[in-house]
């Protein structure tokens, strides 16, 4: 049985996860940062898996996490910067693997129909001169087809707002959105929102001629016939052959239609019309431009979250959890931060050295073990995390805590939990990267694009 996944589905499920975060029972998605400890081989970190193993694994050295809000997530599709000399192809409705665009493309979403300019101005390439290089950069916001010097024709989508850039733009990806009220004058997206009111649905605004014939003396009828109305077009004829097909009325209503060429002496020229996407171009970016991405954007700001995020440690795991519980509840966690590791509080009498950060620490009553996250000397608190190579045992109060590599010592007064429930929620993203050092005046910007 021959099926797809479409690009609709693909689009409606990225929609649903945004929703999620700002429906009245919403989704409470958490970024993470884990793994202290090194890889193997730090500079080629393992692959992650997909099977249970991984998760259990993942959720044994979480160090923190942060709640994704509704203003972190957006649209995102893949980011083609508009570069002088590069042939772009053209929009066309029926690219496929018998019909692949100028760029080897086989579908519209893998086309490069679209760039974004240095103005932070995005355009759909209407038609890209027959194939020929791009020279002359698009500008303006108006409602109408741009042509450029170079006889490429333009659409305007959108402008990415200032906030959105620093936001959602990276070197591959860059967001898109559909606006659903009117912004108001000089406001951002202000002429998106006009774009998209003025957008013509089933207007044709390209024929491509796909055989010039022969033996054109005259210039020959062009007609549009289909489920639509009102559009007309006129050919133009050098060499006795049909070469262009220049639309005069652009029309509306059409999904379907068909060119026929006739009279003007000659015979054979054929020409297909391009039909435009659903609701016409510049209606609705996310689905005209393939928005199957998602973009989450999450701040670590210093020693976030009153310190459950440490700054004296690094990581080199990061992921996304869907609704973990609190410590101890099955209540789903809403708080902004959550600390993930476990702590133990040393009496100020005796104690000895500097505990080091990823160095094991053991009881001395207990034998429990344990990897050090952080060592807080001011208050006395030692972080840590418990995995499969410490084991899972307990530590006890009033017994000899001692590092394995300092040899730092000191007596626990009180033993603390995490707040979030481990293995808790489902982890929805992994990502493995090479270390990542964080420090006291340092800001993290992470960027994940999920493709649905």
């Amino acid at each position: 049985m021959a099926a797809i996944i479409t690009d609709k589905f693909r689009i409606h499920n990225a929609e649903s996860y945004i929703e999620g975060f700002s429906e009245s029972a919403a989704t409470n998605i958490y970024l993470f940062i884990g793994r202290p400890q090194p890889w193997t081989n730090d500079t080629s970190p393992d692959t992650p898996v997909d099977n249970p193993n991984t998760h259990f694994n993942a959720y044994d050295d979480i160090v923190a996490l942060k709640r994704v809000n509704t203003a972190d997530v957006s649209h995102a599709i893949v980011r083609r910067n508009w570069t002088s000399g590069t042939t772009y192809d053209a929009y066309q409705h029926d690219y496929s693997s018998s019909n692949t665009a100028n760029s080897g493309a086989t579908s519209l979403s893998a086309a490069t129909f679209y760039v974004l300019t240095e103005d932070f101005n995005v355009y759909k390439v209407i038609d890209n001169d027959g194939n020929t290089a791009s020279t002359v950069k698009p500008t303006g916001t108006g409602t109408g087809i741009i042509t450029t010097g170079d006889g490429y024709k333009w659409k305007f989508m959108y402008t990415i707002s200032a906030s959105d850039a620093i936001k959602f733009l990276s070197t591959d990806f860059m967001p898109v959105k559909f606006i659903t009220s009117d912004p108001g004058a000089g406001q951002p997206y202000k002429t998106q929102f006009d774009a998209q009111q003025a957008a013509v649905n089933g207007a044709i605004y390209r024929i491509k001629v796909t055989a010039g014939g022969s033996g054109y003396s005259g210039t020959p009828t062009v007609t549009i016939s289909g489920n639509g109305s009102s559009a007309t077009a006129t050919a133009t004829v050098a060499g006795n052959a049909v070469t262009a097909i220049t639309v005069n009325n652009v029309g509306t209503g059409y999904n379907q239609a068909t060119v026929t060429i006739s009279g003007g002496g000659g015979s054979g020229a054929t020409a297909v019309a391009v039909i435009s996407p659903e609701g016409g171009h510049s209606s609705n970016p996310v689905h005209e431009l393939g928005g199957f991405y998602v973009m989450n954007n999450v701040r670590l700001e210093y020693a976030d979250g009153s310190g459950d995020f440490p700054v004296s440690n690094d990581y080199r795991r990061i992921g996304l959890i869907r609704d973990p519980f609190d410590f101890g509840t099955t209540n789903v966690a809403t708080a902004a931060t959550l600390s993930a590791c476990k702590t133990i509080t040393l009496q100020s009498g005796g104690l000895s050295g500097t505990f080091q950060v990823d160095e094991t620490i053991t009881g001395g009553t207990s034998s429990a073990q344990g990897k050090v996250v952080n060592w807080d000397s001011t208050n006395r608190i030692l972080k840590y995390y418990q995995d499969i190579n410490t084991g899972f045992g307990t530590f006890q109060t009033s017994e000899t805590i001692s590092g394995g590599t300092s040899s730092a010592s000191g007596t626990s007064s009180a033993l603390g939990n995490p707040e979030v429930a481990a293995d808790s929620g489902d982890i929805m993203y992994l990502e493995h990267r090479r270390p990542i050092n964080r420090a006291s005046d340092q800001i993290e910007d992470i960027k994940l694009v999920v493709e649905f």
